[in-house]
């Protein structure tokens, strides 16, 4: 299982003419010699600082919002490093970095090798259309990265612009529900949980919302 650090900086995540105080996490994953960094919110200072000297890989952006990508140009002009995202969240990148795009493209099934190990992206729409998990390892090694997809106490939030509560149950369902239950699972906001201890609630509501309504997200990703 790859190392981990967690980050927490605070902030404002502003969406549909609202704003909303909010402290982020943002995790190294690798190494003492290199590290993807997932997240970028609000002050790429702490950031660089964590880094160090180390190589930065990649900056992987869960999703589009603007308390995960509002540092993103500056830790990358900072570090040298790439910008990631799901192409299904650019209008929400664009609407915070209108002159600056996204590096990469994330994608179901991508595989982003670091510190001798790997980081597997898994498509998992519902917070936003294009928000992205990291399994780590191909086989799933024990942790998984999740931005605001999954918590502890279930579900990210919806009911706001391009969320949809039903999808990111089918993303929970297909995404996350096949790992082990001893899986950590490390967040966007808030303490690290399980899939373990998240399993009966987010079953529950599956049971309740969708009924036998299964639809995979992402069906025009690649397989992975």
């Amino acid at each position: 299982m790859l190392d981990h650090e967690r980050i927490e900086i605070d902030g404002v995540f502003s969406l549909d003419g609202q704003d909303f105080d909010v402290t982020n996490n943002v995790w190294l994953v690798g190494d003492a010699e290199e590290v993807v960094v997932v997240d970028a919110p609000h002050d790429a200072g702490p950031i660089v600082e964590a880094v160090g000297d180390r190589i930065v890989v990649a900056i992987v952006c869960t999703h589009g919002h603007n308390d995960h990508v509002n540092a993103a140009v500056d830790l990358a002009d900072a570090v040298d490093a790439p910008i990631w995202l799901h192409p299904e969240d650019r209008m929400l990148w664009d609407a915070v970095h209108p002159d600056r795009e996204p590096d990469g493209d994330l994608e179901h099934g991508l595989v982003m090798d670091v510190a001798g190990g790997s980081l597997v992206v898994r498509h998992a729409p519902g917070h936003s259309p294009g928000s992205c998990v990291l399994v780590d390892g191909m086989g799933g090694g024990g942790q998984v990265f999740t931005g605001d997809t999954l918590f502890e106490g279930g579900a990210g939030a919806t009911g706001r612009s391009f969320s949809s509560r039903p999808q990111i149950l089918q993303s929970i369902r297909h995404r996350l529900l096949d790992l082990p239950d001893d899986t950590v699972v490390h967040t966007g906001h808030g303490p690290s949980t399980t899939i373990g201890a998240e399993r009966p609630g987010i079953e529950q509501a599956i049971a309740d919302e969708l009924g036998a309504q299964d639809t995979a997200p992402g069906t025009t990703d690649r397989d992975g």
